[in-house]
């Protein structure tokens, strides 16, 4: 055989790697697989959440008077926030809690994706399971406790902007607890925290419980609804405690960005 006929070497000449997907498409991409996967799985739960708050509701209005007052406005707002804290934090820690401690994460990295199009995704997908229920229970307080259902729409800004704080956290929870088991306790913690120091009216909780309250995102979610049931709301004062929202939302998933990088590296 003739050095002509010799057989080409192959060629190592390693292939250009596909550039990463920008954020937003990627984004967009993680939300829908994650609302279809969950949509089976997590809205059984869901309406555990809207049945606990309801529950709420209905146990608080035996000691708090319906009508135009402080203690009625913060069982309403509270009851509805708190669908969102038990979705969007307890629910989120345990799911990543539980992909980082089953290996799931690694199919994530293998992705090309940005890490905060996961984040992103998988908490948009939560929050948007809460809007129904925080409607539901809004609309139950309202009748139950005989309050106006004029300012009902300040709720779709709170749903997100509260669910954007808390998904952050409890993804943080779920990617930084050593242990899955960790991850679903400190879930709990957090669900519980939102339900006892959102749903009980604050002016009747000592200093340092109300002091603990401020540093709960949630809150000014909850204070941002409960202004609007006043005959003359402050729109300046609802305007702030979503804004403050916001900020802690923007930290809370900058913070589960973090968490997902040191977690997959």
């Amino acid at each position: 055989m003739t050095l002509l006929d010799a057989p080409a070497a192959p060629d190592t000449t390693a292939a250009p790697l596909a550039a990463r997907a920008r954020l937003l498409p990627a984004l967009d991409a993680v939300y829908r697989a994650q609302l279809a996967r969950a949509r089976v799985s997590r809205i059984p739960l869901l309406f555990v959440a809207t049945f606990q708050s309801l529950g709420i509701l209905v146990m608080m209005r035996g000691v708090v008077d319906p009508g135009d007052n402080p203690s009625a406005h913060a069982v309403v707002a509270g009851s509805s926030v708190l669908v969102v804290a038990f979705v969007a934090l307890n629910l989120l820690a345990q799911y990543f809690g539980r992909l980082r401690a089953t290996g799931g994460l690694d199919h994530y990295a293998t992705l090309p994706v940005p890490p905060a199009a996961v984040v992103l995704g998988a908490a948009a997908a939560y929050a948007s399971f809460t809007v129904p229920g925080a409607l539901v229970t809004a609309v139950a307080g309202c009748w139950m406790f005989a309050l106006p259902l004029t300012h009902l729409w300040v709720l779709l800004a709170v749903v997100p902007l509260a669910g954007a704080a808390l998904s952050g956290l409890g993804a943080a929870c779920g990617l930084l607890a050593p242990r899955q088991e960790i991850a679903t306790l400190l879930g709990q913690l957090g669900m519980s925290a939102a339900l006892l120091l959102g749903v009980l009216p604050a002016g009747r909780m000592p200093g340092a419980v109300q002091w603990l309250r401020d540093l709960l995102p949630s809150t000014y979610g909850v204070e941002a609804f409960a202004r609007t049931f006043a005959d003359r709301p402050d729109w300046a004062a609802v305007g702030g405690d979503l804004g403050v929202c916001a900020a802690v939302g923007l930290a809370s998933l900058a913070l589960a960005t973090w968490a997902y990088r040191r977690a997959v590296r």
